[in-house]
């Protein structure tokens, strides 16, 4: 605890619900600035809870959960909606694109909410979409999820939340996407972490 830097993200004795104790009693998980950290675990184990709590869309029962210095779990309702419009991104494994958006426009949408946004097109096209701009969602077939991570990163977030980010991608497209995700990770300054199944991956911390 004494080697904490004001930027680092903590969660501390963290319990929720049946799940009671989603880190161990006495620890804490500590993510550092451009860090990647892999949450794995048995389906119950409480992996969408923490990216949920982290995200500021669930709240936990006790213990701390540190953004900044800030202790997010004490946070009001328009604290955590200002949180997470400014201070998270989400990679969802559906994607959840606008289908009658073109990928620029489907990026616009979360660029457009906050003060200190990326340009949606660099953004495009360092996910590997120079080409795939102007195409709507119906027509990106399997790089729908390359345009969820660029609206993700747009915003400039914090923390990059992912969500098994490639559940619904093939083994190839899915290290593709998990290559980009560390890559924005390290060039961003973002915190980003996974949620995976325990048996598709191997998984090696950067």
């Amino acid at each position: 605890k004494n080697g904490l830097h004001r930027n680092d993200k903590q969660l501390q004795d963290l319990s929720h619900g049946r799940q009671h104790h989603l880190c161990q009693p006495g620890r804490f998980v500590l993510c550092r600035k451009g860090r990647t950290r892999i949450i794995l675990g048995s389906s119950g184990a409480g992996k969408s809870t923490v990216l949920n709590i982290l995200g500021g869309m669930d709240s936990n029962d006790s213990g701390k959960v540190i953004i900044d210095g800030k202790d997010i779990s004490k946070y009001s309702r328009t604290q955590l909606t200002a949180y997470r419009r400014t201070d998270v991104g989400f990679v969802f494994q559906f994607y959840n694109l606008v289908q009658n958006l073109t990928a620029k426009e489907n990026v616009e949408l979360a660029s457009e909410i906050v003060e200190h946004a990326l340009d949606p097109v660099t953004v495009l096209k360092d996910v590997g979409l120079a080409d795939r701009i102007n195409n709507f969602g119906t027509a990106l077939g399997g790089e729908q999820q390359r345009v969820a991570i660029a609206r993700a990163i747009a915003k400039n977030p914090k923390i990059l939340l992912c969500d098994e980010p490639t559940g619904a991608l093939d083994y190839n497209t899915g290290k593709q996407v998990l290559q980009i995700l560390q890559d924005m990770s390290r060039q961003k300054g973002a915190h980003c972490h996974y949620r995976h199944p325990t048996t598709r991956w191997r998984i090696r911390y950067p």
